[in-house]
């Protein structure tokens, strides 16, 4: 299902054996337009540690019960690396986080297609973990929090259009298709749907993000409906009701 990530902020978090946190943020690949972690406040359990729950350990999402289910044992998350509120995170700490879980890192080929298809805690193959880490050291520059782009303006190539209202996530596989954005007062103050396809880029430094698309062509966009909103199959700037 599609949801706004504004809605989901201060979810509830349940691991297997009981309760986590809520939920913070999310930090997401603003290049592949993919949720990469979860951030967890975990309160009086581990003194408001902050901890990172990858897409892999997210389970169902109980809309009517703002509850996230994670397919992790506390005692799991508990041990697991420790981080801060600093973005972007480091690529030494990514890489010691997937070694403690025993997955792919997503910048080796192939890792996107592997959510799901192994669970957290289940054995891999070191040396596949171990190739993977060689191939790339930096800092993923493209690793931003969506908590942090709502409000950002929306810069069209013909003016400006209005501000970030939240990341629009399917909580299937935690892909990315849209912004959802709020229109300013020459557009009848509305709320729609722009398609990340349409995102040229993200800019952290101006708190702008740039799309490729005109005002004419957004005011032909309809008003969202979040619960019905789908992508055309040429992944362009169509979300209908």
């Amino acid at each position: 299902m599609l949801q706004n990530t504004r809605e989901l902020y201060g979810n509830r978090i349940t691991a297997l054996d009981g309760d986590v946190g809520t939920a913070k943020d999310f930090y997401f690949d603003d290049k592949h337009w993919l949720v990469r972690y979860l951030v967890a406040e975990t309160g009086p359990w581990l003194s408001g540690r902050l901890i990172l729950l990858c897409p892999h350990s997210l389970g169902e999402v109980d809309l009517h019960g703002k509850m996230l289910h994670v397919e992790l044992l506390r005692k799991q998350i508990q041990d697991s690396p420790a981080i801060d509120s600093q973005i972007p995170i480091s690529r030494q700490y990514e890489m010691e986080y997937y070694r403690y879980y025993g997955l792919p890192v997503y910048w080796t080929p192939g890792a996107f297609s592997d959510l799901g298809g192994n669970r957290l805690g289940l054995p891999r193959s070191r040396d596949g973990i171990g190739t993977g880490l060689q191939r790339r050291h930096r800092d993923d520059k493209h690793l931003q929090s969506a908590k942090s782009v709502n409000g950002f303006n929306i810069q069209a190539l013909d003016g400006m259009l209005g501000r970030v209202g939240g990341v629009l996530v399917d909580d299937r596989d935690w892909s990315i298709p849209a912004l959802v954005v709020e229109i300013g007062h020459w557009y009848s103050e509305k709320e729609i749907l722009i398609s990340s396809s349409n995102v040229d880029r993200v800019s952290y430094e101006d708190s702008m993000v740039f799309v490729n698309l005109t005002r004419t062509e957004i005011q032909q966009t309809p008003e969202t409906n979040l619960a019905k909103a789908v992508t055309s199959e040429n992944g362009r700037n169509h979300f209908h009701d």
